[in-house]
């Protein structure tokens, strides 16, 4: 995974704006979009509670993924508040939240170059839903839109998406042979509504599913071709033990990656 991070890491920085003003209203949020479901939402740390039965995450914020007055996000009511763990707590409201990659990225970024300036975080990622459910026209997909361009009018670029998305899509095969056209039509659909016609995805490739067709999301997942368009691939990183979502430290690792 380290010659991914040297990608990822240099398609952020060759967009990166050096700040000097200490006045933080007046400083360029490098926006980076989070958007899919459970995994990016973030489930590190989160397990059913051996007496109730109720999920619950376990409070651990790892070194990785602490707080730093250089990263922001958008909350839901469109303020930009510190980033702090779970980042979607007030975005996939429905769902307990724990540990998602968004935090140890930014913090990746900043610790490979301190003069990237403010990360904005855009959290948009809501557990279960389907790729059917982002494309265009859909709500899920206009929040997202409405969000990433709420950030952009607040002061900042768009930097980067990351997408990690096609857990419940490996159920049905119906889902499975539409998934690639999809996915292209929303990438390519988000691209040109952000007017970001190169904005950089990086795309994590699936490490669990739902049902019988993981290997077929997988493979769809693999053949997008499209400019700047990133695979980080999640096989084999460690899940929690519901078998789907990964665990804190396997978080870690992909936001690191």
């Amino acid at each position: 995974m380290g010659y991914m991070l040297s990608l990822i890491l240099l398609a952020l920085l060759a967009h990166a704006t050096s700040i000097s003003c200490q006045n933080i209203l007046e400083q360029r949020m490098n926006i980076i979009i989070l958007a899919g479901q459970s995994n990016m939402a973030g489930r590190g740390g989160v397990a059913n509670h051996s007496v109730r039965g109720i999920p619950t995450w376990d409070g651990d914020v790892p070194p990785q993924c602490q707080p730093n007055p250089w990263i922001f996000k958008l909350s839901a009511d469109m303020a930009w508040v510190e980033a702090r763990e779970p980042i979607h707590a007030d975005i996939d409201v429905k769902k307990t939240n724990g540990i998602g990659p968004g935090m140890a990225f930014a913090n990746a970024v900043l610790s490979k170059d301190p003069n990237f300036g403010l990360v904005g975080l855009v959290p948009c990622a809501i557990g279960g839903t389907h790729l059917s459910q982002w494309q265009k026209g859909g709500f899920l997909y206009e929040q997202l839109v409405k969000r990433a361009q709420m950030a952009l009018r607040s002061g900042g670029a768009y930097k980067a998406m990351l997408w990690y998305q096609g857990e419940t899509d490996t159920i049905y095969k119906q889902d499975v042979e539409l998934y690639q056209g999809r996915l292209k039509r929303f990438f390519n659909d988000l691209r040109s509504d952000l007017q970001a016609p190169r904005l950089p995805i990086f795309q994590v490739v699936l490490a669990s599913g739902q049902g019988r067709y993981t290997e077929e999301v997988r493979e769809a997942q693999l053949k997008i071709e499209l400019p700047n368009v990133e695979n980080v691939d999640a096989k084999g990183l460690p899940l929690e033990p519901d078998g789907l979502h990964l665990t804190t430290p396997a978080q870690v690792r992909l936001g690191e990656c």
